[in-house]
């Protein structure tokens, strides 16, 4: 019998948010990061766009909030919106003094500057996108790794999957505390039991609810649904964002076109090389996101289209190829030259707006539990979430959940004697072909039945078709040894279903959430909230 592993925090996710944290704790606290697979494999790594903050003189947090108010469609908190993007300089200053190489601007004389070169995405007034080319996820992540790796008290662990969180409610004992979580080693194929004085998720979105996504395979839900179960409440997660432009192409999967390209000039077309959005918004290509990819859905099911077509041909070569380094060879390994023709594009679900509710400072419903980053709910995205505010929430909320957490050290004992996980009435399953077959068709229902455009009755058959999925999926889960796909496909079910739920209680047409049967706004603006049955679920 092994004993418990312990740590003073339990980071579960190693993306922007869950490093931020990390490193912000690390001088004080032993911290443990758990990493599904490769430290790389989250959504953090592939954004490309940038961080959106008020940096320029001509800018103001004033105007950066009314922008957010406003893509938000009514529901964004103000007063999370001004914490955050208040805090929106200080979190670039501490990425900076990490060394994150953001791209600076180009004298005439092809010398770098000293001022950062600012960009422009769909929804903001100003130009506030600091970027490091068409990869800041990367450049953020692989510098905030590289200091990970080197402090004596950050612990990073490969290929493990959390199964649950541990609760003095779930073990009978008095209080409701989150006390660690069991943790399955995809190296031995057992389950670990982590101790920990506090926890934090931040594991993410859940993306890959949806058949098209931008996500990577690691986008399923985790912290949402294991949260849920330990009795945390979650909001607005009807709100899934579906980014305008992934590449179209059979063979590239879930890679995204920034949409910094329509910032610099890109034009959405039909095949015939006609544009279209002018007829949809007056911003046209630089309207917010829900509505660019209600569009271009209704262009596609209008004529019958696979895709539509995102075309930057005109700019000059050099400018496209400096600019967007990593689009241009991604497309290029697929025999689109951008630089000469337009890319085929079709929407993919992209980020979860809703998520487990916080406070300011990270805290959920249940003790010694912190959820940041993309699976929390804060209240900056409300219906939709404006280009680039995300990475600058995971930053904001990593740094102020560190110091939340290191005020309440001394009031939060290190748990003792949690049980082991017991494997002693499963067995290794020879039908894996269940999980897969599950696997796909809850993607395949919540892409045509919760998707971009909804009604109540495709509504009602998701909810049919999620309930008998989560049945056969909880008799399997009790049966066999788990492994990753299996916990991903229950934690995936689990969330489609709370989706469904949020959907199916917002009688109107919000942001992102558009139902033909309820076209219209309601008057005033609420979050759907979903309290769970009971922690024991």
């Amino acid at each position: 019998m092994t004993h418990a592993q312990q740590y003073d925090v339990l980071v579960i996710g190693s993306g922007a948010a869950g490093l931020t944290l990390a490193l912000n704790l690390a001088d004080h606290l032993r911290v443990g990061v758990i990493s599904k697979g490769q430290l790389s494999e989250g959504s953090t790594y592939w954004a490309q766009g940038g961080v959106a903050a008020v940096l320029d003189d001509t800018d103001t947090v004033d105007a950066h909030v009314q922008d957010t108010l406003e893509a938000g469609g009514g529901l964004c908190h103000e007063d999370a919106v001004r914490q955050i993007v208040g805090s929106s300089r200080e979190a670039i200053g501490w990425l900076i003094e990490q060394g994150v190489p953001f791209t600076r601007e180009i004298r005439e004389d092809g010398s770098e500057s000293d001022d950062f070169h600012l960009t422009m995405e769909g929804g903001h007034s100003h130009r506030r996108i600091i970027h490091a080319a068409d990869a800041t996820g990367a450049a953020i992540f692989n510098t905030l790794l590289l200091k990970a790796q080197e402090h004596d008290n950050i612990v990073l662990l490969e290929n493990r999957v959390a199964v649950d969180l541990i609760t003095s409610g779930k073990l009978g004992l008095p209080g409701d505390r989150c006390l660690g979580a069991y943790i399955l080693n995809r190296s031995t194929g057992h389950v670990e039991t982590y101790a920990a004085r506090f926890t934090v998720l931040a594991t993410g979105g859940a993306s890959k609810v949806y058949l098209y996504t931008s996500n990577p395979d690691s986008a399923s839900g985790d912290g949402i649904a294991m949260a849920w179960r330990a009795g945390c409440r979650v909001a607005n997660l009807e709100f899934n964002q579906f980014h305008p432009t992934c590449l179209y192409h059979p063979k590239a999967k879930s890679f995204l076109v920034t949409e910094a390209l329509r910032g610099e000039g890109a034009l959405l077309k039909l095949p015939d090389g006609q544009r279209f959005m002018p007829r949809f918004d007056h911003r046209a290509e630089l309207a917010p996101r829900d509505i660019v990819a209600r569009a271009i859905d209704h262009e596609m099911k209008r004529l019958g289209l696979d895709c539509v077509f995102l075309d930057i041909s005109h700019k000059p070569a050099e400018f496209i190829r400096s600019h967007f380094p990593t689009v241009y060879e991604r497309c290029l390994t697929f025999g689109i030259d951008i630089t000469r023709e337009p890319i085929p594009v079709v929407p993919a679900a992209h980020y979860t707006c809703g998520g487990v509710m916080v406070d300011p400072n990270g805290r959920t419903d249940l003790s010694a539990l912190y959820a940041i980053g993309e699976t929390s709910f804060t209240g900056l995205h409300g219906a939709n979430r404006m280009a680039s505010n995300s990475l600058l929430e995971c930053i904001v909320y990593g740094r102020s959940a560190s110091q939340d957490i290191l005020q309440r050290v001394d009031a939060n004992p290190m748990p003792a004697d949690l049980p082991h996980w017991d494997e002693s009435q499963v067995t290794d399953s020879d039908e894996d072909v269940i999980i897969s077959h599950n696997w796909d068709e809850l993607r395949r229902f919540m892409w045509d039945y919760v998707g971009i455009v909804r009604t109540t009755k495709r509504l009602q058959r998701a909810k049919h078709r999620v309930d008998m999925l989560r049945a056969e999926i909880h008799e399997f889960y009790s049966n066999y040894t788990v492994t990753r796909d299996l916990l991903e496909l229950r934690n995936l079910a689990l969330v489609a279903d709370l989706i469904i739920q949020s959907a199916m209680l917002r009688q109107e047409s919000r942001g992102l959430h558009y139902t033909l049967d309820y076209p219209d706004l309601l008057a005033e603006a609420k979050d759907t909230i979903l309290l769970p049955p009971s922690a024991a679920d």
